[in-house]
């Protein structure tokens, strides 16, 4: 476990107790030296406590092996996870254990949880540890934390940990031009206390000749040269839009930006109460989704998702508005000829790129180890699929597998955590040579024996591609992006690379500032941000006590049937909203199938899903809450009638009301 020298040079400050941030590539060995950090601390320092917080579940588990190693079992260490179940309180643990690793949002619930046994002090720490700290900005769960730690600084409050923060990228924020980016590394520096942030300078060819940068190609392919699929998915928004009679609404059909334009036009027409106007740009959405679906997979794979969501709105919806009748009768009029030119129409030239690109990179000698990484959940299984039955990929000794998110969201595609670890587990020892994979794979995924990574069509930052491309550690590495000749992925992964070096300048000349100067920025920065959030949180208690919670009514998103009022809401377990009132359940319908998770809760297990009774919609679950069954609302389901009109909330404001 003997340290690098440019890992040597980069920990001196912390080894000192200054808080820093290091800023080393991908695989340089950021978490060991981290972890030698950490056992020189515990040894020299009294009564001393350590905490490392991660942002990716399986990130728990890995960083276990790296501290396990340097601290020899010495200590004792614990790691703290969602899926953990049954456990002691999180206080009880930290009490009792020298080294905790956890996710940011256990330690976070800890900070405000009343139970004595789960609540923590973090001045009860001596180091913090935050692993991908660049995520330590505006309300991320990382910056909520360390701005209660700026607070305490700033009141003067004894004692406060230690900080140490690991990165790889800490982007430009949006920046186009050098005081920008400047401006935001100095503001993730303020949000983590930094002293100083640490890169290797005199042992810098070390650095250089121990990290491997893949290759990297662009694989470009042209549109396809005719797409009579696509066109009739347009032709069929067309003809919704003439239905809709709103001329002002665009029709750049297939694009992120369309899709935003829907959501607004869902989100306005709620408020308004305008039911068959909302119901229109709701299936305008999922028309568009099977629109980018085609352009990122086959037609197959889009007209697959376009029949799973009529299918479900068929069976769960009890109460059919004019405009979905319209709607529902309008796809199965055309789902035949779709079907026909799904299966009959050309191929997708970018898995045409894909398939040259695998056949070439797995007919190689050796045993090469890849990952795909693409947008969404729906794109992983669909190109999975695909993967499974090309004739021409199964010659190579391919072994995939999706590596996605473990959180449930509206959509029903997702891993549970202890599929996660065990897709790792396998692509690790070999099992599984290929990941199709989300962006939860993109942050400190370890695996050395990688040597190829492809980046099919994504739109993302700069961040996201410094991330991803790390992911190939072996070397000789090829590091491949798919995307059609012209398009916007094209020109944002170009931007990309501008914006790498952008921020490598940056983070020099916050390297070369004057101390004294840095100091006094940093100070200044401090000051604004814990002055903007009391301002945020005085403006969030305004609008909570804008209106009494018995004024504010609770209407059904799809329906507004009114079932409910705002003082009926409780908060429990930190996170979930119910409904306490008893009168609430004649509203709501509960499927007898309970919703399956593979974790045990401490206090609660899930029960069915809730729907409306009026008219189907979906509103939660039932979770069994210490022997109580309790309705858990989505914010998204339900619509707030105040005072002054209907809101549509993005989230629920704890203990009453949801705030827009």
């Amino acid at each position: 476990m003997e340290l690098r020298p440019y890992q040597w040079e980069v920990i001196m400050p912390a080894l000192e107790g200054k808080n820093i941030i290091i800023w080393l590539p991908t695989g340089a060995g950021k978490t060991r030296a981290a972890a030698y950090v950490a056992k020189r601390h515990l040894e020299t320092v009294d009564r001393a406590k350590v905490v490392v917080l991660v942002n990716r579940v399986h990130l728990v588990t890995q960083h276990r092996e790296e501290f396990s190693h340097m601290l020899g079992g010495r200590w004792a260490i614990s790691t703290l996870s969602g899926d953990m179940g049954l456990r002691p309180g999180f206080g009880h643990l930290a009490r009792k254990n020298d080294l905790l690793i956890c996710t940011a949002e256990l330690l976070q619930i800890a900070l405000t949880s009343s139970e004595e046994d789960e609540h923590v002090e973090l001045n009860e720490f001596s180091l913090l540890v935050v692993d991908e700290c660049h995520h330590t900005h505006k309300d991320t769960v990382y910056n909520v934390i360390l701005s209660r730690y700026l607070e305490h600084k700033l009141r003067r409050t004894r004692p406060l940990p230690q900080v140490l923060g690991l990165t790889a990228s800490p982007g430009t924020g949006r920046a186009t031009k050098l005081d920008g980016a400047i401006e935001h590394i100095l503001q993730l520096c303020a949000n983590l206390d930094t002293w100083r942030i640490m890169s290797p300078q005199n042992h810098r060819p070390q650095l250089q000749e121990h990290c491997h940068q893949p290759c990297k190609q662009y694989d470009l392919c042209h549109r396809r040269s005719q797409d009579p699929f696509g066109d009739m998915l347009k032709k069929l928004m067309d003809q919704i839009h003439d239905r809709l009679e709103m001329p002002n609404l665009s029709r750049d059909f297939g694009t992120q930006m369309y899709e935003q334009q829907v959501v607004e036009l869902s989100q306005n027409a709620a408020e308004a109460g305008l039911q068959q106007q909302r119901v229109f740009a709701l299936h305008l959405r999922r028309y568009n989704d099977a629109l980018l679906i085609h352009d990122t997979v086959r037609a197959v794979d889009a007209l697959a998702v376009l029949r799973d969501f009529y299918d479900r709105e068929r069976t769960t919806k009890t109460q059919i508005l004019r405009a979905e009748r319209w709607l529902l009768a309008l796809f199965d009029d055309n789902k035949n000829e779709l079907a026909l030119l799904a299966t009959h129409g050309p191929e997708n030239p970018k898995l045409e790129m894909l398939e040259q690109i695998l056949k070439k990179q797995f007919r190689s000698s050796g045993s090469p180890r890849g990952v795909i990484f693409t947008c969404t959940r729906q794109s992983t299984h669909s190109l999975l699929l695909w993967l499974q039955q090309q004739p021409g990929l199964q010659t190579v000794g391919i072994r995939a597998q999706l590596l996605i998110g473990a959180g449930n969201s509206s959509q029903t595609i997702h891993m549970t955590q202890r599929d996660q670890q065990e897709v790792i587990r396998k692509f690790r020892d070999g099992t599984l040579n290929l990941l199709v994979a989300t962006s939860v794979a993109e942050e400190g995924l370890d695996i050395p024996q990688c040597n190829v990574v492809v980046r099919y069509g994504l739109l993302t930052n700069e961040i996201s591609m410094v991330q991803a491309r790390g992911r190939a550690r072996a070397e000789q590495s090829v590091y491949s992006f798919v995307a059609t000749h012209g398009s916007r992925e094209l020109r944002r992964e170009q931007t990309n690379e501008a914006l790498e070096t952008l921020m490598e300048r940056a983070v020099a000349a916050v390297q070369e500032m004057d101390q004294a100067e840095y100091q006094a920025k940093i100070r200044d920065l401090q000051r604004a941000a814990v002055v903007r959030r009391a301002a945020q949180a005085a403006q969030q208690e305004s609008q909570r006590q804008q209106f009494q919670a018995e004024l504010v009514r609770l209407l059904c998103i799809n329906c507004m049937v009114a079932v409910g009022h705002g003082n009926d809401l409780q908060k429990v377990e930190g996170a979930h909203h119910v409904n306490v009132n008893p009168n609430f359940s004649i509203y709501y319908n509960v499927s007898e199938k309970p919703v399956v998770m593979d974790r045990v809760f401490k206090d609660w297990k899930p029960g069915g899903v809730i729907s409306c009774k009026t008219c189907g919609e979906v509103w939660g679950l039932q979770i069994i809450y210490k022997s109580v069954k309790l309705p858990v609302l989505k914010v998204r389901s339900m619509l707030l009638e105040t005072p002054r009109g209907r809101v549509q909330a993005k989230k629920w404001v704890p203990r009453a009301l949801p705030c827009a």
